[in-house]
């Protein structure tokens, strides 16, 4: 099974799937489960200051807190995070605003985590804090932020829910005339853990500025997992010949065991890596690295010919051949250590060799990952491939990217735990005629889809336990058209604000679609960008 026969179930999701969806094709309505009381602070939170993702719960208070230059950022003594965080914002406050606030300090000590004075941001992690109506996902991402005449109170349970909540702050103040906050109390969380998008650097370069800039637009916006395909080639060779075929691996490493492995025309070293990582964990993102075998692996097969099918002329891996998967393990062992996220992906898709043999792949190396302390996650694919899941590693993060080669429904029946990337809806392919190659369809997202709505009569019930949240794609399948990553960002961009809102709260009313997206607009990309501001 080669990569270009998937277009073709996509193409039927693309026409049939969008209209079954538009027909009626949710599993249920966009609101879920909840309780009159949570239904009265959501319309409360519909009068809230307009930020994106919407807040989840506003109480409005008397007046408003002006930033002026004796503003100041403060911080419990001894929590580096929040002292990074605090110069930080300092920063970011004076770009959105143009005032320099005095520099940030630690609270004194008898102050601990209470009320700020006069003139202060205070920013506290406090891990009690708690929100019935939010739950875990409150005490992972939420927040609650209090704001008067005098100060701004941020206190959340965990760094993440702080971070969010900074974001909402700057927000607020880029669409402020006043360069005011309005006082009031906002509790916030999201509701659904992941929230991403994923981007193809396989068969594109994309510099480490761009990575950076998206690292920081992601959290603009608040979604939280940045997956990255580090390796891929072209779908189909010049002339049935791989050798000549584009294909690539972005990690380059110095270790002499693995010298011209890593793209001749780009690739991201240990230190880069680094600074991708160190970005994203004060941005409360995660880099969700994904290595993908044993398709797609032309740059390994390139790399040591010995271990392809076809001898060596392929972009598949020979599974017969224990040196194979010896090999992607030795790869996983070298670079893991370099990755800080909980979950690996090591992508096992759409591979055309025998089952047995491909079964005894996706095993092996889930069980490697777990040695090497990470989750192991998968693009589904064994609809297609095994037909079954019997037998396979149930322990695995199933990402749902075709109905036809394995749809949410057999991924709920095998006792999978998944998140929604539907290529129907959430892929972009460049200026591809297949797969969104002008943009996704932002109106529909807003105003039909969530992240448990898939295409076909797919979707699963809101909120159900399995389904983590989703993600959107950049699949730069084109790779020789001539487009540049600043047009891959116009493409994305036309739908940032609509998705944020929809993975972080599908439950939330707010105005039209045309209306959303002019808010949008008016908020810009956020601060601290390298190349896209």
């Amino acid at each position: 099974m080669t990569e270009i026969e998937r277009f073709r179930p996509s193409r039927r999701a693309l026409t049939a799937g969008i209209a079954a969806l538009a027909a009626g094709g949710l599993a249920g309505p966009l609101a879920g489960p909840a309780s009159a009381a949570a239904r009265q602070s959501r319309a409360a939170a519909q009068d809230a200051p307009p930020v994106v993702p919407a807040l989840q719960q506003w109480a409005g208070g008397e007046g408003e807190f002006r930033l002026t230059p004796a503003t100041r950022v403060v911080v419990p003594p001894g929590d580096k995070r929040l002292r990074r965080l605090a110069r930080t914002l300092t920063d970011e406050l004076e770009e959105v605003t143009g005032i320099r606030i005095r520099p940030p300090r630690p609270a004194a000590p008898h102050t601990g985590g209470g009320r700020p004075r006069r003139g202060e941001i205070r920013l506290t992690v406090d891990r009690s804090d708690s929100h019935a109506p939010g739950g875990a996902r409150y005490r992972e991402e939420g927040s609650r932020t209090t704001v008067t005449h005098g100060g701004i109170s941020v206190v959340g349970p965990a760094y993440a829910g702080v971070f969010h909540a900074t974001r909402s702050l700057l927000q607020i103040l880029v669409r402020s005339s006043r360069r005011a906050v309005p006082a009031g109390t906002a509790v916030d969380w999201p509701d659904y853990a992941r929230r991403g998008f994923m981007l193809d650097v396989g068969r594109r370069y994309f510099t480490p500025g761009f990575i950076r800039d998206y690292i920081r637009l992601m959290s603009w916006f608040k979604f939280n997992d940045f997956q990255i395909h580090l390796n891929d080639n072209e779908i189909k060779p010049p002339e049935g010949d791989w050798g000549k075929a584009q294909s690539a691996f972005r990690l380059a490493s110095e270790a002499p065991e693995w010298a011209g492995l890593a793209a001749r025309d780009g690739a991201y070293d240990r230190a880069t890596w680094d600074s991708f990582e160190d970005l994203a964990e004060a941005c409360a993102v995660r880099l969700t690295p994904e290595i993908d075998a044993p398709a797609h692996s032309r740059a390994f097969v390139k790399f040591r010919p010995d271990i392809g099918l076809d001898g060596g002329n392929s972009d598949h891996l020979d599974l017969a051949k224990p040196a194979s998967t010896a090999f992607m393990k030795d790869l996983f062992t070298h670079f893991t250590p370099w990755f800080r996220s909980p979950v690996v992906h090591y992508g096992a898709d759409e591979y055309g060799g025998p089952v047995a043999q491909y079964r005894g792949y996706f095993n092996d190396l889930a069980a490697h990952l777990r040695t090497l302390g990470k989750q192991p996650a998968a693009w589904g694919s064994l609809s297609e491939i095994g037909g079954t899941a019997e037998g396979y590693d149930r322990g695995v993060r199933i990402h749902s990217w075709n109905n036809g080669w394995y749809g949410p429904q057999a991924i709920k029946r095998d006792g999978y735990e998944f998140v929604n990337m539907n290529d129907a809806t959430l892929y972009i392919v460049p200026f591809a005629d297949y797969y969104h190659g002008q943009g996704l369809d932002g109106r529909y997202l807003y105003e039909q889809w969530a992240p448990h709505v898939f295409p076909e009569g797919q979707s699963v019930e809101p909120y159900d336990p399995a389904l983590h949240g989703a993600l959107f794609a950049v699949w730069n399948d084109l790779v020789h058209e001539d487009y540049t990553e600043r047009d891959v960002h116009g493409l994305v961009n036309k739908t940032l604000g609509v998705l944020a809102q929809k993975m972080w709260s599908p439950r939330a009313e707010g105005p039209g679609y045309d209306a959303f997206q002019k808010g949008v607009s008016a908020l810009g990309l956020g601060p601290g960008l390298e190349l896209l501001g």
